[in-house]
């Protein structure tokens, strides 16, 4: 069996193992205060304030009673004379947290460009990953902690994010999503009172049709209905220990090839994750590439019946999303779970103008490189810039 194979294998084994993610809780009051920023289990204290950015943690309670994690990031670079600039809420793909933005190094990651350009960063974490706080009153041991899928992080979890900056802030909320976080934003859009929150929304790899997924392997699990187990977060740590090369041709397997990404960063990410999701999330995802439609979460004939009252989940009406709020999608030609055609068909759906929509196509980039990418804020990060320029009030930089 060549190497390839056997890590088309491993990465095909994932999805059958069943590792549970038990997350230490923190305890929380039920005025839900702003705690500071030296937290020693932290995004702020591990990630962000050791390379010189100022960082404060935040606790938001959602509808359903999730404890969301927050992190509000500035720059002493910033030439802003102390006045923070426009808000912008970043929202994380599967599998990362927050800590995905900042993993680039100061020079090329977003998450820090953007608080050194001025703006007033806000790092968002939906529910489940390390740097959010648990459930009122359920433990992540409790299977109906995990009982939620990407319709509950837009139903839920987007508005609270929204609610609470747009109230610290007093003004409207720049949205920016890598892969699973444009899924929750465009969704989370169709409801108006979270689009009367936001000011524009860029989107990296954006998903939403999902039908022309590429990956042979997680092409492979969905046809199996593979996605109906949990997944074994912790492999993939084990697994890339110590071989780069290995681990590189893992990542491929799963994520498709990314032209740029730099190999040396892995042990960085799987430092912080991958980051725990939900079966059912999962299965969800799964029944969008098997249909090829954006709907609600499909529980069966019958279970439809009794939760929608018809025999079909129903779909997202994605024209519901106000024009009024200006979107930036960017794309990799090379990008096999956000396809080009995929990408394509979510604009032509949105029935948006050019003036109301800019897009950008990146050659050779995959899933990865719009984060990770050596070469990101060249190839993509200074046309979002221009793109946030446009749409937002000046900053300090």
């Amino acid at each position: 069996m060549d190497t390839q194979l056997k890590l088309d294998v491993v990465a095909f084994s994932i999805f059958f193992c069943c590792f549970p993610v038990l997350i230490s809780a923190c305890s929380h009051n039920s005025t839900l205060p702003t705690v500071t920023g030296d937290v020693a289990d932290g995004l702020c204290y591990q990630v962000i304030q050791p390379l010189g950015y100022n960082c404060s943690e935040h606790i938001v309670q959602t509808e359903d009673n999730f404890l969301l994690g927050l992190q509000r990031v500035s720059s002493n670079k910033a030439n802003s004379g102390g006045k923070r600039g426009p808000p912008v809420l970043l929202l994380h793909g599967l599998f990362m947290g927050g800590e995905a933005w900042f993993l680039n190094g100061i020079n090329g990651s977003l998450g820090f460009l953007l608080a050194d350009k001025g703006y007033d960063v806000w790092v968002g974490n939906i529910r489940g990953v390390q740097w959010s706080h648990g459930h009122v009153s359920l433990s992540e041991s409790n299977k109906e902690f995990w009982n939620w899928s990407w319709t509950e992080l837009a139903k839920f979890d987007l508005p609270a994010m929204l609610n609470y900056v747009n109230n610290i802030t007093n003004s409207k909320v720049f949205v920016i999503g890598h892969s699973q976080g444009t899924l929750m934003s465009i969704v989370g859009f169709t409801n108006k009172e979270s689009a009367n929150k936001v000011e524009g929304a860029a989107f990296l790899c954006p998903i939403a049709y999902l039908h022309w997924v590429e990956v042979p392997i997680v092409r492979m699990a969905v046809l199996l209905h593979i996605d109906q187990v949990a997944v074994g977060t912790d492999i993939m740590r084990r697994l890339c220990r110590g071989d780069s090369d290995y681990c590189k041709n893992l990542v491929r397997s799963l994520t498709g090839e990314n032209c740029c990404f730099d190999i040396h960063k892995v042990n960085d990410y799987l430092r912080y994750g991958p980051q725990p999701t939900s079966t059912r999330n999962l299965a969800h995802l799964a029944q969008m590439v098997r249909s090829g439609y954006i709907t609600v979460y499909d529980y069966g004939l019958l279970g439809n019946i009794g939760k929608y009252r018809r025999f079909n989940a129903p779909s997202f009406n994605l024209t519901a999303i106000p024009t009024s709020i200006p979107m930036w999608f960017a794309s990799g030609e090379n990008d096999p779970l956000s396809d080009v055609i995929d990408v394509r068909d979510t604009l032509s759906e949105l029935q948006r103008s050019p003036r109301e929509t800019a897009t950008l196509e990146v050659k050779n980039y995959g899933h990865l490189d719009f984060l990770f990418s050596w070469s990101a804020k060249k190839d993509v990060y200074d046309d979002l810039f221009l793109f946030l320029g446009n749409h937002t009030s000046s900053v300090g930089a």
